[in-house]
């Protein structure tokens, strides 16, 4: 039911209620008033009755019937024996045997007090009568009328309240109605706010002109800025999380306490191997690795873990889990595979370094004790000092490339790009080492075509490139061979490339031939003099001018190394 159906059901409730107590009030009030107005007119009557009455006791039965016609009203002799010596009710002659009145309480109170009152249903006549008796005659003169008039009287006042009533209720009604529907207006605009400001709607708050609606209207709207305010709050906080989750490099798994994933950061997807918008399984199934399993399984029961390294398809995670308060967990994955490799690089740098410094230091360690110790010719002495001094360049150079490697690494150099010919610092570089005895048996040519003659680069890392690379291919040309250094355009840079027809390098070995300290051919000895680093400072070099490296060799038929080195501001 509503508000307003109730009240209108409530006021006519009201309404009736208060009807019923004005009828029952004045019917009450009414009786009371009509009934002593008779009472006081039936004695004065029967006073006057009394002194009409003759002293004559044969005269009492002419007299009382003769008044009674005249009055209307039922006249009775009683004596003070309480036996009725006339009824008016009763036809003249003797009276029928009638029952002792001295026990009437009116006629008792009109021999004690004067007069007497009553209101009963005569057993005699078998109606309601009102008794009213004086004393006088043979003791006491009794008057009696009917309340029929009463009854009819006070019923039609009842039907003329009825009426008033029965119109008072329907104007009560439609005012109530009116006054409902007045009311339950705001109030369902006020259910209408609460539920739109519940779905994130504009809410419209209604102006009712009741100052109680109006102050409700004031705390919804109140309330309204409040919950704007903190929702708003809340959603800078929720963006913000979610920001920092999307952009950790660990992966971030949250699940429920049903095991459902309810959120997955791009990098959780990337390491476990899913896409963007593709479904994810529930947590238990996410991993294909028992140990994984077993870690869900754990921090599912509620127990948290701690650092626990796993292996999973070649990759190596450090996972952290915490169960939630409510049910389900979060899962912190940490890629720790580069991490390792680096290490891996590092020992092997460690190691390669110590074997390469181990030979020059073994033989300049050799070498100078022979000559502390024995007393050798000049000629030995001059040739023990040359082994040395070769060793300790051997040495130099390899430190000296190991300072550039890692001055490049750390980003400490960056290089100044101007406009280098191609073919003059290659002829320049190709003279630096044409007196050694493996330049004199090699043919080397520049092949540059005219549209590359010209790259923008760094002059001294383009020399520094051009006689690593000549550099290895002149070790590993045969004599009667050739080098070739060629440039040519190829989209918006220049590709400068060193090609040879020595021994080449086996395919397996191309990913790797830019790695420090990788050999392709292990069976070459170290004392040809490389460091190793040529090949890794050539890479770093052209990738600092956003370039990049390739090579393409068989074995049996040469190499070639290309460097593209993109167009830009000299």
């Amino acid at each position: 039911m509503s508000f307003a159906q109730r009240l209108v059901v409530g006021t006519v409730l009201i309404l009736i209620l208060a009807v019923l107590i004005l009828l029952f009030g004045a019917e009450r009030s009414l009786r009371r008033d009509l009934e002593g107005d008779i009472a006081r007119g039936l004695i004065s009557e029967a006073r006057l009755i009394r002194e009409a009455i003759p002293d004559d006791s044969l005269g009492w039965d002419q007299a009382v019937h003769r008044l009674a016609v005249q009055n209307n009203h039922r006249i009775t002799l009683v004596d003070r024996t309480g036996r009725v010596r006339a009824d008016s009710d009763f036809p003249p002659g003797s009276l029928p045997a009638i029952e002792n009145h001295a026990t009437r309480p009116e006629v008792r109170a009109a021999l004690g007090e004067g007069v007497g009152v009553a209101k009963r249903l005569s057993e005699t006549v078998g109606r309601v009568l009102i008794y009213v008796a004086v004393p006088g005659g043979p003791g006491v003169i009794r008057v009696a009328a009917e309340l029929a008039q009463v009854d009819e009287t006070i019923g039609r006042a009842q039907r003329a309240v009825g009426g008033a009533a029965l119109v008072a209720l329907c104007i009560g009604s439609v005012l109530a109605m009116v006054a409902g529907r007045s009311i339950a207006r705001p109030l369902t605009s006020i259910a209408a706010a609460a539920r739109a400001i519940a779905a994130g709607s504009p809410p419209r708050f209604p102006r009712s002109g009741i100052p109680d609606i109006n102050v409700l209207v004031q705390a919804l709207r109140q309330m309204h800025r409040q919950l704007g305010d903190r929702f708003d709050e809340l959603r800078h906080e929720q963006a913000e999380s979610a920001a920092l989750v999307e952009s950790m490099v660990e992966g971030v798994i949250a699940a429920d306490e049903r095991g459902r994933i309810v959120t997955a950061n791009p990098a959780a997807r990337r390491l476990l191997g899913y896409g963007p918008t593709e479904p994810l399984p529930v947590v238990a199934e996410l991993f294909r690795v028992k140990a994984a399993r077993e870690v869900v399984d754990v921090v599912l029961d509620g127990q948290p873990v701690q650092d626990r390294q796993l292996e999973m398809d070649d990759r190596v995670f450090l996972v952290n889990a915490r169960p939630l308060p409510a049910g389900g967990a979060v899962l912190v994955l940490h890629d720790l595979t580069e991490v390792r490799r680096l290490e891996a690089v590092r020992r092997d740098f460690v190691a390669n370094v110590s074997h390469e410094l181990k030979t020059p230091l073994t033989s300049i360690s050799g070498y100078a004790e022979t000559l502390l110790s024995d007393a050798t010719e000049p000629e030995t002495t001059h040739r023990f000092l040359r082994t040395i001094l070769n060793n300790a360049r051997r040495m130099q150079r390899l430190v000296d490339d190991l300072l550039d490697l890692s001055r490049i690494e750390a980003g400490r150099w960056q290089p100044s790009r101007t406009e280098v010919d191609i073919a003059a610092v290659a002829r320049e570089s190709w003279a630096a080492m044409a007196g050694s005895a493996d330049a004199s048996r090699v043919a080397f040519a520049v092949d540059a075509e005219p549209d590359a003659a010209v790259v923008v680069a760094d002059l001294d890392a383009l020399r520094q490139v051009l006689t690593n690379l000549m550099d290895n291919s002149l070790r590993h040309t045969p004599e009667g061979g050739h080098i070739t250094v060629q440039s040519r355009r190829t989209g918006a840079a220049t590709a400068v490339s060193v090609r040879d027809n020595g021994g080449g390098i086996a395919r397996e070995h191309l990913p790797r031939i830019f790695e420090r300290f990788y050999r392709a051919d292990h069976s070459r000895s170290r004392e040809e003099g490389g460091t190793g680093l040529g090949l890794a400072i050539v890479k770093h070099l052209v990738e600092a001018h956003g370039g990049r490296v390739s090579a393409e060799s068989e074995r049996g038929r040469g190499t070639t190394v290309t460097c593209v080195f993109p167009d830009g501001q000299a």
